[in-house]
């Protein structure tokens, strides 16, 4: 039968009737099977070990309470992870048939293991787009943000930033689901609550509880039955800092950034600032960036998901502060440079104000492999569409595509993977699409 008329039948199946039948025809199947193997006992000498093999040193009734409760609990447990399966298939608001729904999970289970690297809203948008190819992904999250209310519950409860990881369970969760939009809620009002989401404060609610906030985040995916999983890059509290360089000479020991931020100097006479949120806002281009400290230890679940990797996928998002940051804890980068994966950098579709102001696509890969070192990406996917109808934001640019590299080896893949409505955004469906193909050539 067709699989669209089957389509058709499933919604007006009345499924208990016939499961029950099932059952009726495996116990028949089963008592038809038991009749043939007793004649061929009775009739045919067989070898003194089917002597024990039946059990008939036991007395009857206890073969058949050992042989029927053995078959209880077979059942019991086939029962359990089945239903288990087929509610984690249908939830969710949408219509999708379920036949459908099945299909995509069977192809998802088999597919390939993706490691996606990055933070904030970039990396989020690749999970949406991946989750309905493959769930052998992982997530490797920075745990640099200290900003907004992420950088609040690191303040003042000594936790590792939430928010990034809470975009992420959100984008490889059902985005229908109202428990998902109650997870990206942000309060708008209400003393100590304006501005934290729901979710950072679940989070951090269960790091509290659990004690670990590893555990927290892999019980809140449980919770939002995420396709995938999501780790940190290190457990260590650690710091972003970056040196800038200066537009014109400035004589003071210490200058001032934009509203009031302090710019101290390194040894070099450059001025620097410290923390995650207060690099883009210094008004300075980027000379580089580096953690504090700097030896901080890679989280081993995040490298032996890339050394197990088909595809590492580095970005989209921020340059300095969302991607760089994984890659500057030593034991990713390590991990990076030994894999046997196909290691591809997402450059960003537009320029970042304060970060990437005025950056090619050139310029973006020089910035990351003058951090991470030569030879650690195998291609760079960009944007190939770039219309002059495009009008980004103020202060925006789009990124010009190029055919090649300076100073790089890496392959330069073009493809169309703007949003249509926002096309200074990648688009998650024509993302995923684009990397999975480039596991196929």
């Amino acid at each position: 039968m067709e699989r669209q008329s089957l389509r058709w039948l499933i919604p007006g199946l009345h499924v208990k009737r016939w499961l029950l039948l099932m059952l009726i025809g495996l116990a028949l199947l089963g008592l038809g099977i038991g009749y043939v193997q007793v004649q061929i006992y009775r009739q045919t000498d067989v070898p003194e070990i089917f002597y024990y093999l039946t059990l008939q040193f036991m007395d009857r009734w206890v073969r058949a309470l050992l042989v029927g409760g053995t078959g209880v609990l077979a059942f019991g447990v086939g029962f359990y992870y089945f239903n288990r399966t087929i509610v984690q298939t249908v939830r969710g608001n949408d219509n999708q048939p379920i036949l459908d729904k099945l299909w995509q999970q069977r192809i998802a289970v088999n597919g390939p293991k993706v490691v996606a690297i990055g933070g904030g809203h970039g990396l989020s948008v690749l999970l949406s787009g991946l989750k309905q190819h493959t769930m052998n992904i992982t997530a490797i999250v920075t745990v640099a943000d200290d900003g907004g209310s992420s950088g609040r519950l690191r303040r003042e409860l000594g936790v590792l930033p939430p928010g990034d990881f809470r975009m992420c369970i959100a984008a490889l969760a059902d985005d229908e689901s109202l428990v998902t939009q109650l997870f990206q809620y942000r309060f708008g009002s209400g003393t100590g609550l304006s501005g934290h989401s729901f979710g950072n404060l679940f989070i951090a609610a269960l790091a509290e509880l659990t004690g670990s906030f590893e555990r927290a985040v892999i019980e809140s995916s449980k919770v939002m039955a995420i396709k995938g999983r999501i780790v940190p890059s290190t457990l260590q509290d650690v710091v972003l800092c970056a040196e800038l360089r200066e537009l014109k000479p400035q004589p003071e020991s210490v200058a001032n950034g934009p509203d009031g931020l302090s710019l101290e100097r390194n040894g070099t006479n450059l001025p620097h600032v410290r923390g995650e949120s207060s690099i883009g806002k210094t008004g300075y281009p980027i000379e580089r960036v580096w953690l504090e400290p700097n030896d901080a230890p890679a989280y081993p679940e995040a490298v032996r998901a890339i050394l197990d990797a088909d595809l590492v996928i580095m970005g989209p998002g921020s340059l300095f502060t969302s991607v760089m940051p994984n890659l500057l804890v030593p034991g990713i980068a390590q991990a990076i440079r030994k894999t046997r994966a196909t290691r591809v950098y997402v450059a960003n579709v537009a320029t970042e104000r304060g970060e990437t102001d005025q950056f090619t696509l050139s310029d973006h890969v020089q910035a990351l492999e003058q951090h991470i070192g030569r030879g650690m990406i195998d291609v760079v996917l960009a944007n190939s569409v770039v219309s002059p109808a495009f009008h980004p934001p103020q202060g925006v640019d789009m990124v010009q595509p190029e055919g090649s590299l300076h100073k790089s080896t890496a392959r330069v893949v073009q493809a169309d993977l703007a949003d249509p409505e926002h096309p200074w955004r990648h688009d998650s469906h024509k993302l995923a699409n684009a990397v999975l193909k480039l596991l196929e050539s």
